[in-house]
């Protein structure tokens, strides 16, 4: 896998059946090990190891309904009365961050509503914060600590 703009860690990765799978610590099993998932799997362990975000927070491939259809965002983080304050998308490392990627977690909102969107291939990270009261956005200078939403 490729190297990405993330710290290391120690990862888990099995083989079965002649396919590669990665430990996701959110869902608590092996997952299929795709590039996006390597990019998720490290930036979580970002979050959780280096920014202080409470792991038991945090959930990975969460549902929601949009207009009818099922869809799911990669990872959401949630305060404490559990309503939704983060959406993380991820892209594989090889897949440029453009306008779509950024209207796909902007419907994601939608529903959820957050104060926060992230977006990341692994090697490039964007954070964005919302004002509801002034309908307007800011981009971060980065991956705010957890103490800091």
């Amino acid at each position: 896998m490729l190297a990405l703009n993330l710290p290391p860690y120690p990862f888990k990765i099995s083989n079965r059946e002649g396919k590669k799978f990665i430990f996701d610590m959110l869902r608590k099993k092996y997952v299929a090990l795709t590039p996006e998932e390597w990019v998720r799997q490290h930036f979580t362990h970002l979050l959780v190891e280096h920014k202080g975000y409470p792991q038991g927070l945090l959930a990975n491939e969460v549902q929601l309904n949009l207009n009818g259809t099922k869809k799911r965002c990669d990872t959401v983080l949630y305060n404490r009365d559990l309503s939704a304050k983060m959406i993380v998308e991820y892209k594989a490392p090889n897949v440029e961050i453009t306008q779509a990627v950024f209207d796909q977690i902007t419907r994601y909102n939608m529903v959820l509503k957050v104060d926060y969107l992230i977006v990341t291939n692994g090697i490039n990270h964007y954070c964005c914060h919302i004002d509801y009261i002034t309908h307007s956005y800011r981009f971060l200078p980065g991956i705010p600590d957890y103490v800091e939403l």
